[in-house]
């Protein structure tokens, strides 16, 4: 296994350097958008339009308490004793609340995508790759927690990005590339590696992801984008989910020298 392992070294370090090449961008953007694709046309499938429905619901359900909670937050504040003023905070602080509900939303929302995770693979390889061998047993429990750890520790990490968020509030579109750079990075790894163990062991999932980080952080902007569109934002994690299975496949075919 040692020197099977380190055999595969160069040919990895290889597939990164090629990933990073502009013909590689390339190839991982066109790749992308195919997967992307073929997940917005299979929403209306029967096999998952009961996971679609169950997913809006639990993504709105999010989105209002995130912003329930961030008004609670703001009610508690009395900046000063002339109503006037108050009322103006009350108006700013509604659009704060606004917000932040929208900020946090591409995180807290990842904490569902272990409960869809199986049907929406499921589905996907149904119509996809009927061909492909059944996938390492993963309990709902398992995956759901490993969504809820991820959404803990992407709200925890914009939370902490948030005084950069609002520093560069009016330094457009540097503002949008940090937001959408740093949860392109965390939507991206959390999606991939949810799909990936399935087929790989720990080990094999960090290895196909650092080989191509390209491909899973452009996946993962634009996921993030998507979350980040009011209506979209509620089918968003099952478009992303279905996405990056998608691109598991490809890569996991890639790799094994059935398709370019």
């Amino acid at each position: 296994w040692a020197s099977a392992s380190i055999a595969r070294r160069p040919a990895v370090a290889a597939a990164r350097s090629g990933a990073l090449s502009p013909a590689g961008i390339r190839l991982a953007c066109r790749a992308m958008l195919d997967a992307f694709a073929k997940a917005i046309a299979q929403l209306p499938d029967p096999a998952l339009k009961r996971v679609v429905l169950r997913s809006m619901a639990g993504a709105a359900g999010i989105f209002a308490l995130l912003c329930g909670g961030a008004w609670l937050a703001v009610l508690r504040l009395n900046v000063t004793d002339i109503p006037l003023l108050n009322a103006a905070v009350d108006v700013l602080g509604a659009l704060a609340v606004l917000a932040l509900a929208i900020i946090l939303y591409p995180a807290a929302v990842s904490a569902l995508i272990g409960l869809f995770l199986e049907d929406v693979a499921r589905a996907v390889e149904r119509k996809h790759y009927p061909q492909a061998p059944s996938p390492r047993a993963q309990g709902v429990a398992e995956a759901a927690l490993g969504g809820l750890r991820f959404a803990l520790v992407a709200v925890a990490v914009n939370l902490l990005a948030l005084p950069l968020y609002l520093a560069l509030i009016f330094v457009p579109p540097l503002n949008l590339f940090v937001f959408y750079g740093v949860n392109g990075y965390l939507v991206g790894r959390e999606y991939f590696e949810l799909a990936a163990s399935r087929r790989l062991p720990p080990e094999g999932v960090r290895e196909l992801r650092r080989a191509n980080r390209v491909r899973v952080f452009l996946a993962g902007g634009l996921t993030a984008f998507l979350l980040t569109v009011p209506i979209v934002n509620l089918a968003a994690p099952i478009i992303g989910t279905a996405a990056m299975v998608h691109i598991l496949e490809r890569l996991r075919r890639t790799r094994a020298g059935s398709t370019p």
